[in-house]
């Protein structure tokens, strides 16, 4: 899953990337409104993270602008306007979820986990596909009830094809909702990240290689 964060605070702009990434969540980073709008158009995102007062202005009205428009993107402001009508006008203007500023970066990353799960399709917290089973809340993997130790990466990108069990996934889109802006798209990071994950699930017949397009799980033969 991949979000985006609009903070401008310098020590934040690391510590919340940081936070996030350390739940297997893919994360870009936008320091004002004008580069999140950027961003939103360029990307696709499970949830954006808005500081409220940034330096082009307070974000709630650029998010109650684009709720008028149909946009249904989850919404979490992050912000040090802790006054009840703060946290008022931020669910009244198009928020999802409020949390005040100094926060613990555990809550933070459920409140994230929540809300990218509600996405366009709501996801269960835990997926299941043969004797694979997922957890999200808990970031835990196990197969045929053996727990296993997947890296932040390998995580993301098996929730991923979890989530849409026989259907071939690209490269492309790998890329777009496991990785952030900085990954090269002509790199051999998702075929990597699945060799992994295929020794890890103690074996390939799961992931499949369909030729010319990316992979799908698939409890079927080789394609």
């Amino acid at each position: 899953m991949r979000v985006l964060v609009v903070e401008d605070d310098e020590e934040l702009q690391v510590a919340i990337p940081a936070a996030l990434r350390s739940a297997a969540l893919a994360v870009d980073l936008a320091g004002d409104i004008a580069a999140a709008d950027e961003a939103l158009f360029v990307n696709s995102y499970d949830c954006v993270v808005f500081d409220r007062m940034l330096p082009d202005g307070d974000s709630i009205g650029y998010v109650r602008s684009r709720r008028q428009d149909g946009w249904a993107l989850p919404v979490l402001f992050l912000t040090a306007m802790d006054k009840l009508v703060d946290r008022v006008d931020g669910f009244e203007h198009g928020g999802d979820d409020y949390l005040v500023k100094p926060f613990a970066v555990e809550e933070l990353i459920v409140r994230v986990l929540s809300l990218c799960r509600r996405g366009p399709a709501v996801r269960p917290p835990v997926l299941r596909y043969a004797d694979v089973e997922l957890d999200t809340s808990r970031r835990e993997v196990r197969r045929a009830g053996v727990l296993l130790t997947l890296t932040a990466k390998e995580f993301s990108v098996l929730e991923y094809l979890m989530a849409r069990p026989e259907q071939a996934v690209s490269r492309a889109d790998l890329i777009e909702h496991c990785w952030d802006a900085n990954a090269d798209p002509m790199a051999n990071v998702v075929d990597v990240t699945i060799k992994r994950l295929r020794t890890k699930l103690r074996g390939s017949e799961l992931i499949q290689a369909v030729r010319g397009h990316g992979y799908r799980l698939t409890t079927g033969g080789a394609g």
